[in-house]
This record gives C-alpha cells, structure tokens and sequence, in this order.
C-alpha cells in the first residue's frame, strides 16, 4: 500500500541514519555479551552489521552504521583506554575498516534502494493498468467515477474520496468511504482537466493522525486523476457519439416512413382516383363488365389502403407500448384456415397449399394478431413468388408451442439481410417494386415477441424462403 509506505527515501533521512545506529549498537552488545573477539570476527560482526542496516534502512542507513562501527570497533580491543590510536597501524586499519564498511554500505544500500523503487514502480504501474482497465472500458460516466474513487481508496490509505466534475452541463458527483478509517487527515484537492479545460475536482482525505501524502505519492494521484479525466472526456465522447448516431438513425427512418408511405399512399390513390374518373366520365361508354372490373379495382386498392393505415397504427401501438396480446384459448390452424381462405381469391396465378398436422392443441394467444401475423407473411411470400408459384403453410405442434411455417419459391433473402427484414421499413435488395411498405414483417415480428415467441428465416429446398415463428401453447407466466 504506497500510504503505509514510509521506507526512507534516497536521501539521509533521520529513519535511516536511526536504523544505521541502532545496528552498530546491537552489534557492540553482542560481541560485549560474547567475551573477548578476535579481530577478524569483531570486523565480522560489524560487516554483518553494515549489512543488515545497509538492506533495513537503504544507503544512508548502511554508511551511518559503517561510520559507527568504525568507531566503536577500536574501543572494543581496549575498553578501557577510550578511542584511541597509539600506532599508525591502528588508525590505517580503522579507516581501512571505514572505506570498506562505506563501500559496502553503499553497494547493499544502493541495492536496497534501487529494489525498493522497482517495487514502488510496479505498485504503481499495477494501479495505473487497474485503473486504465476499470475505467476505459467504455462505462458510462456514472460508473466511471463510482469505480474510480473506489480504487484509490486503499493504494492511498484515504478515509475518503470524493469527486465533482461537471460533463455537457451536468453534474455528477461520486463519493467513497474506507471502513474503519476515522476522517480528519490531511486533504489533497486535485484538479480533474481535460487539455486544459477543467471539467472538476478531486478530494482525498486520510485519516485523522496520518501523515500528508508525499511528493511522489501525490504525482502518483495526479496520474490517476489524469486517467479518471481521459476516461470520463472518452465517455462524454461516445455518449454524443451515441446520440448522434441515434439521430442519424431517427433522421433515416423518418425519410424511409416519408418516403414509403407517400409511395405506397399514391399507388392505390392513382387507381382509385382513375377507376372512379371513368366510371364518372359522361363521355365513356362501359359495359357491365367494365364497369364491374373498375368497381372492383377500386375496392381492392381501397383495402390496400385500409391495410396500409392499419399497419401505421399497429407500428405507432408497438412503439408506444401498447402492443398487449389479448390472450384466449384460440385454435391456430382454424386462423390459418381463415387467412387462406381470405386470400386465395387474390392469389390470381399463385397458388396457396395449407398443411395442417393432425391433433393440434389450442394456444393462448390473440387471435386477432396472430390473424394480422400469418397474414402479414402470406402476403410477403404471395409478393416475392414468381408466376404459377405456390405459397406453404404448414402448423403444426413443436414441444411447448405451436409452429407456423409459411414458404414461397421466391429469390430468396441473403444471410446479411435476415434480420434487417423484420426492420420496420426495410425493403431487401432483392425486392419488387411491387414490394410492401416494409412494415408487415416488423409487425409480425413484435406481435410474435409480445406473445413470448420468436420467429425467424430459414432457407427452403426450392430455393425460396421461409418464415417460422413459434408461439407458446401456454401463457408465460410474468
């Protein structure tokens, strides 16, 4: 933990010359305790003694327990004369003794040190990359900030951390709080900017006894704060990136609607509008027949036109909410019966085959909207069928839910537009001009959903396509 951290640090701080003292004394005890030394193994003890002061208390603590040693070593010889140095030989081997204690100081001490900053190093570079994996992981600025005052809590020793930043306008603010640690310490305020533009602040309280955070402990926050700055910018970033491309999309269906629905509202409008011109046309002359073919135009584009408002509605219900199956027990393959029925006079060249397994159990459903859904598909499969082609139904039980399966001999959709199609207003690059206006499926598909259903495209072995939706047998329970 880099608060709990208080080794010394590369200069001579009062702890380590502490530790260097502290080492030479307990060296003198023990050779007092242990009777009279020879010279080699006093020189021993007080090398050892260099060493261990030298990796406890880092350099300064090594060359603080050599100079002591030195000292004390030649008193050790004649306790009773003091310091003293009656030959040259005496003072040579006690700065010889010196020189090589310092050196070997110096040397563990360096070691030391340079260990303990490759450790301190990797701490922070663990909580750098934590943070950096937390925090850019593209969150939304809320989590940002709940995550990021959570994770400095504990590298710091904080009682607390709190941050207020201001993102587009809005205020957000996060807060965090260590158990058991009692607030009242010193407080660090970090500035949060973003290529120089401010954007809030950072406080970081310890607790109350505590020490201030260190000059490299504070660089070390600013770091993370500078992350925190970089992950919330990205997350402003790709929350107006997100918005915009919601607009754009928005945009897109609007002119999709605006254009299908002004194509699809002036074909029958046109046929109408015609059929009625001549039938009112003084000048023209038309037998029973002709005038029966126009009145019968009229009423087929007049239908269309009924279908078309009725989809608009149900889009407008679905996106809305209001979409809520009116569920009864309902017999599917008697709904299947009646849509064929309804349609096969407008098949013209196309034929409608209807297979229907034997025992087919009644299904809570809406029978209205399963009526709209296999109508909805019927009509899909009857547009994208060539001349003399066959349109398949087939219902039939699946386990928990009844299948519906409706098949033309059509071009076929590709894979990649498989699920575009159930997209309100989406016409596949294979389609007609005759084709839709793209909402029968998307209809189809939210009416399967609110019954707990699912539907989807599977391909046929003539060549065409196939849409299957499965609806349970039972209501799902809430």
């Amino acid at each position: 933990m880099l608060a709990a951290d208080d080794r010394p640090g590369r200069g001579p701080t009062f702890r380590s010359t502490l530790v260097g003292l502290v080492a030479a004394t307990v060296a003198s005890v023990l050779a007092f305790a242990a009777g009279p030394l020879g010279e080699g193994s006093a020189v021993a003890v007080y090398m050892l003694a260099v060493t261990v002061a030298a990796v406890s208390g880092g350099l300064w603590g090594g060359v603080a327990a050599a100079v002591a040693s030195s000292l004390i070593l030649p008193v050790l010889d004649e306790p009773t004369q003091g310091l003293r140095f009656d030959e040259p030989r005496d003072l040579i081997a006690s700065v010889v003794f010196l020189a090589i204690a310092v050196v070997v100081g110096l040397v563990v001490g360096g070691a030391a040190d340079e260990r303990d900053r490759a450790s301190k190093r990797e701490r922070e570079a663990r909580l750098l990359g934590r943070l950096s994996t937390q925090m850019l992981s593209g969150e939304l600025p809320e989590r940002v900030l709940d995550e990021f005052v959570q994770v400095l809590l504990e590298p710091f020793g904080l009682a607390s951390c709190r941050v207020d930043v201001v993102l587009d306008g809005t205020e957000l603010h996060a807060r965090a709080e260590r158990g058991g640690a009692e607030p009242g310490g010193p407080t660090e305020i970090v500035p949060i900017v973003v290529a120089t533009v401010p954007l809030g602040t950072l406080i970081a309280e310890r607790p109350a006894g505590a020490r201030a955070l260190n000059r490299e402990e504070r660089a070390l926050l600013e770091a993370a704060t500078r992350q925190a700055a970089v992950a919330l910018d990205r997350a402003r970033l790709d929350a107006r990136a997100r918005l915009a491309q919601l607009d754009a999309e928005t945009n897109q269906l609007r002119a999709s609607m605006f254009s299908s629905v002004t194509h699809d509202l002036r074909t029958p409008l046109a046929s109408i509008k015609a059929g009625v011109t001549s039938l009112l046309d003084e000048g023209a002359r038309h037998d029973e027949t002709q005038q029966r073919e126009l009145l019968t135009t009229v009423l087929e584009e007049t239908d269309r036109l009924n279908r078309l408002v009725g989809n608009i509605l149900d889009l407008a219900k679905i996106r809305a909410g209001a979409l809520i199956p009116r569920r009864t027990p309902a017999a599917i393959d008697e709904i299947a019966e009646t849509v064929v029925a309804r349609m096969r006079p407008r098949t013209e060249d196309l034929s409608i085959e209807l297979q229907l397994a034997p025992a087919i159990p009644d299904a809570a459903v809406d029978p209205m909207q399963i009526d709209q859904v296999i109508t909805n598909l019927v009509e899909n499969a009857m547009r994208h069928s060539p001349p003399r082609g066959t349109v398949r139904i087939h219902v039939a039980p699946a386990g928990p839910s009844i299948r519906v399966r409706v098949a033309d001999e059509g071009p076929g959709i590709a894979p990649e537009e498989r699920e575009k199609v159930f997209e309100a207003f989406y016409r596949g690059s294979e389609s007609p001009e005759s084709a839709g206006s793209g909402l029968g499926l998307a209809i189809a598909k939210a009416v399967v959903v609110a019954h707990g259903g699912r539907i989807w495209i599977e391909e046929t072995t003539a060549g065409g396509t196939a849409f299957v939706f499965d609806v349970p047998i039972e209501e799902p329970r809430p």
